[in-house]
């Protein structure tokens, strides 16, 4: 009983300091700052697209952790959860992930449809005129993005495309 009193009176001397109190909640505005890796001091999570055509998946950060699967589809886009050495732990849209090596992974920003159609548009608005059509599974690489929606460009086709028919750009992610 009388080391939890001497913790209660520590605790109240402590705090009752303003410099001291004032630390504290410089500590719980920090944590609430967004994550960084610790190998790039890059946010996380980030999103980044396959620089090559094939790239294995393994379990672990190392070449002795065995292959999972292979992603083949160049651009594809990723998104990075984790750092250790020249490894990042990445997921792709549906949440399956593991580790890829960095060289194969590219800063180049690409999105993936998810939309059955998504309607390319000459503006950012829904009643600007239609340029395309882009079906579910389209990769394209973005230009900007704004709060709602994102320039992408597809085999000569550019235009505007509303972000909630795409996955590899945050909500409220701003590209410019």
């Amino acid at each position: 009983m009388k080391r939890f009193a001497i913790r209660v009176a520590l605790a109240a001397c402590l705090l009752s300091n303003p410099a001291i109190a004032q630390d504290a909640a410089e500590v719980t505005q920090v944590t609430a700052v967004q994550a960084r890796g610790a190998v790039t001091n890059l946010p996380l999570p980030r999103f980044v697209s396959m620089k090559s055509t094939e790239g294995n998946v393994r379990r672990g950060p190392s070449l002795s952790h065995r292959i999972d699967w292979v992603y083949r589809r160049k651009d594809l886009p990723l998104q990075i959860t984790a750092e250790y050495e020249h490894w990042r732990r990445v997921e792709d849209r549906d949440g399956q992930g593991g580790w890829v090596h960095y060289s194969l992974l590219s800063g180049v920003r690409t999105v993936l449809i998810e939309s059955e159609e998504a309607v390319l548009r000459a503006q950012p608005d829904v009643r600007a005129p239609q340029i395309a059509v882009a079906k579910r599974g389209v990769v394209a690489r973005i230009d900007e993005c704004g709060v709602a929606w994102c320039r992408i460009r597809k085999d000569g086709h550019r235009g505007w495309i509303e972000k909630t028919a795409l996955w590899g750009v945050g909500p409220d992610e701003v590209i410019e």
